[in-house]
């Protein structure tokens, strides 16, 4: 009997030892699984930090902002949600914030578009705003004075920041998405007009000049990867230099600069102007006719030295004999006194151009014949002006175009 509970007690402690090694073999290779995957995540994380061009890429592939766009819409971008409405704090800015609405709302009572043809884009988010910009500089705009500085109102530092983010800036946002969208639909379609947008000041690292995102940037990084583009033309026709794309992208091959500005006012960033491919500098007091000559020039030197693949139109209509910033000189004057960090800036902001409406419309056809008759994808970005005159000009320039067949507004248009 002795001998039985012996055997038994014996299988007993076989028994446990050998699960016991059982549970200890397999925790330790749980371990090391779990180690490894660690180790895999890890290291994923690392090269991600470690290369912000595979970051980037990442980013941009799982971005909602490409979307198919359905034929019964035309090229135009637009949504209610880019104008700015901020309890009439934004009146303090000359930019007239309902631009973008109303020029839309002219082109359809005139009958060259149709309301439910518009196209309305995605809102940017930050995955779509890190593609370009740094998580620091999303996060200095947690701050209202920030923003206030970059719109060049001051009140607005006053403001709780969750109000800025969703009355100032989610109208950038919106804008941003239509000028990436418009890429994509300028190379399905030939063209396209993002009735926004623009907003050449901004760099990855630093906005202003009522600039708070460097959506002309963004949409090019996009190009490259999500159309496959290699060359990319931008020409920065607004009366201010493009110092944004140009620092972002100065030093880019795949990216030519054809810049034409006045040199005599904001943004005077000399730093920038050595990246501009093409500089034509147009003064105080040029009139139309020489303006459109020196254009002319200019875009037959350009496609001399860079064949595009995609052509980014920064059209400000800010140019216009007339800009208000010109005659307020006395009003900014006694608002220099109050405000004097806003006024350094706007005080060096008139343009003192001379171009007449018919200018405007002069310059964008020639713009568009110079794109679509080489068979290059054109988009246009309707960027500064600051006049309520501004809107009337854009819409009747692309009524223009649309009588010209270089665009096509409406589906039951001829054109083509």
């Amino acid at each position: 009997m002795k001998n039985i509970q012996v055997v038994s007690t014996w299988t007993d402690l076989t028994r446990d030892s050998a699960l016991y090694l059982l549970y200890t073999f397999a925790a330790i290779k749980v371990s090391k699984f779990i180690y490894r995957c660690f180790q895999s995540s890890e290291m994923s994380s690392f090269s991600m930090e470690t290369h912000p061009e595979a970051l980037r890429r990442e980013r941009i592939l799982s971005s909602k902002l490409y979307f198919n766009v359905p034929e019964s819409k035309v090229s135009i971008i637009y949504s209610s949600a880019y104008d700015i409405s901020f309890l009439g704090i934004e009146k303090l800015h000359p930019f007239d914030s309902t631009k973008w609405r109303r020029v839309c709302k002219f082109l359809v009572s005139d009958g060259f578009l149709e309301e439910k043809s518009i196209v309305e884009p995605l809102e940017a988010s930050n995955s779509d705003l890190l593609v370009v910009h740094s998580l620091d500089y999303l996060n200095s705009l947690k701050s209202s004075a920030t923003v206030a500085r970059i719109t060049e109102v001051p009140p607005v530092a006053l403001f709780p920041n969750f109000l800025v983010q969703q009355k100032v800036l989610s109208p950038f946002r919106k804008q941003v998405g239509g000028t990436i969208l418009a890429a994509k639909l300028a190379v399905e379609r030939g063209w396209a007009i993002n009735v926004g947008g623009g907003f050449h000041h901004c760099t990855a690292e630093r906005g202003g000049g009522f600039c708070a995102f460097a959506d002309i940037s963004l949409c090019i990084h996009f190009a490259f990867l999500r159309l496959s583009i290699s060359r990319v033309m931008i020409i920065d026709l607004d009366a201010h230099q493009g110092n944004g794309h140009e620092t972002d992208l100065g030093d880019d091959s795949r990216v030519y600069i054809l810049d034409m500005y006045n040199p005599e006012i904001y943004p005077y960033d000399y730093t920038a102007r050595r990246f501009i491919d093409q500089k034509v500098e147009v003064k105080s007091g040029t009139t139309t006719d020489e303006y459109l000559r020196k254009l002319d020039k200019a875009l037959e030197v350009a496609f001399r030295n860079f064949q595009p693949e995609l052509v980014v139109y920064n059209a400000g209509t800010d140019i216009l004999d007339g800009d208000p910033l010109g005659l307020l000189k006395v009003s900014l004057y006694i608002l220099q006194i109050m405000w004097p960090f806003y006024m350094i800036r706007m005080s060096l902001t008139w343009s003192l151009l001379q171009i007449s409406p018919d200018g405007i419309t002069s310059r964008d056809e020639k713009v568009f014949r110079f794109s679509r008759e080489r068979e290059i994808p054109v988009v246009m970005l309707t960027s500064g002006g600051y006049m309520k005159s501004n809107a009337r000009v854009i819409a009747d320039s692309i009524e223009n175009l649309s009588r010209q067949g270089l665009i096509k507004t409406r589906l039951d248009s001829a054109t083509t």
